[in-house]
């Protein structure tokens, strides 16, 4: 199965990893937190995209959370003082990502068979 927001996350990725240095230069614990959720996004999406039943919806929602994870360090550097505001290219890649995995996350569930897969 191809995954087609799995080269937006690996984007997302790119564009926030010239960061990680200047952040953990301030705080290396938030630095840290914020590069394991980076990595977490691609690897579970990727995971979840060849799993099956319950494991491909885990897999999505970890990759949702740590998404979610990702943002929260981001906005945590923000208002901490460490990071000026985060970009709104990079914004509308966290949108596009979250609301992505949200909507594979119900689909895989099956919670909600109304949603329109396109």
């Amino acid at each position: 199965m191809t995954l087609e927001i799995y080269p937006v996350v690996l984007e997302l990725v790119r564009k926030l990893a010239p960061l990680l240095p200047r952040l953990r230069a301030r705080s290396s614990a938030l630095g840290d937190q914020l590069e394991r959720a980076l990595i977490s996004v691609p690897l579970n999406a990727a995971e979840g995209a060849y799993s099956r039943g319950k494991n491909r919806q885990a897999r999505y929602q970890s990759a949702l959370a740590s998404a979610r994870e990702a943002l929260a360090c981001f906005e945590t550097a923000e208002a901490l003082g460490h990071v000026g505001p985060l970009e709104p290219e990079i914004a509308a890649l966290f949108q596009r990502i979250i609301g992505t995995l949200v909507r594979l996350s119900l689909l895989s569930s099956g919670a909600n068979s109304g949603l329109r897969r396109g």
